[in-house]
């Protein structure tokens, strides 16, 4: 028998997903356009996927020559898939910072609504954690730090209306509270 020994390669996660508790698709990456050549493979894939593990209590399974390891909450459904000779810990390793990075990016309302709310940042996230295949981070303090918008570090050409609102909004309050409490030791000063 002929040993079989693999290449090294940095290329471990073949995709990430992420999917609602109906198995339709909110965020997919796929990094192997050999094993999903085209999206309609992709949504078949994943519709299988989903229906070998809502029901499942387990972390990991082995399905089409993949290593899949997943985690649920509330209604989503998060997937991290590598070659079937990957190394389990570091597709956990990644599947744990995609997780704790983006409960704290939801400020732990692990829910569809919140994830939609949010997209931008949670894309931002995906890409800090994996570059086509590659993981690149794992600490998920480092990935939440590099993938929060200041708003005050965008050019005003790239904010929305609602940023600017929301900013000027800030300003008022601001304002406000400081001519409130000048009002207030004005009084406190007339009285003595």
């Amino acid at each position: 028998m002929e040993d079989f020994l693999l290449e090294p390669s940095l290329f471990s996660i073949k995709a990430i997903a992420i999917l609602d508790n109906d198995g339709n698709r909110l965020l997919a990456k796929y990094y192997d356009s050999g094993k999903f050549p085209n999206i309609k493979e992709q949504r078949k894939f994943e519709k299988f996927l989903f229906k070998k593990t809502v029901k499942a209590s387990n972390e990991i399974i082995m399905l089409d020559g993949l290593t899949i390891l997943y985690r649920s909450s509330v209604d989503l459904f998060f997937y991290v898939m590598g070659s079937s000779y990957e190394n389990e810990l570091l597709l956990l390793s990644a599947l744990d910072c995609l997780f704790s990075s983006l409960n704290t990016i939801l400020r732990k309302e692990f829910e569809k609504k919140a994830l939609l709310d949010h997209m931008d940042i949670v894309l931002l996230a995906l890409d800090e954690i994996c570059d086509n295949g590659i993981l690149m981070e794992s600490d998920p303090e480092v990935v939440v730090s590099r993938a929060q918008l200041r708003l005050d570090d965008l050019p005003i050409a790239e904010q929305t209306v609602a940023h600017v609102q929301a900013g000027l909004r800030a300003k008022m309050d601001a304002t406000t509270a400081l001519v409130q409490s000048a009002k207030e030791q004005l009084k406190w000063s007339l009285l003595k």
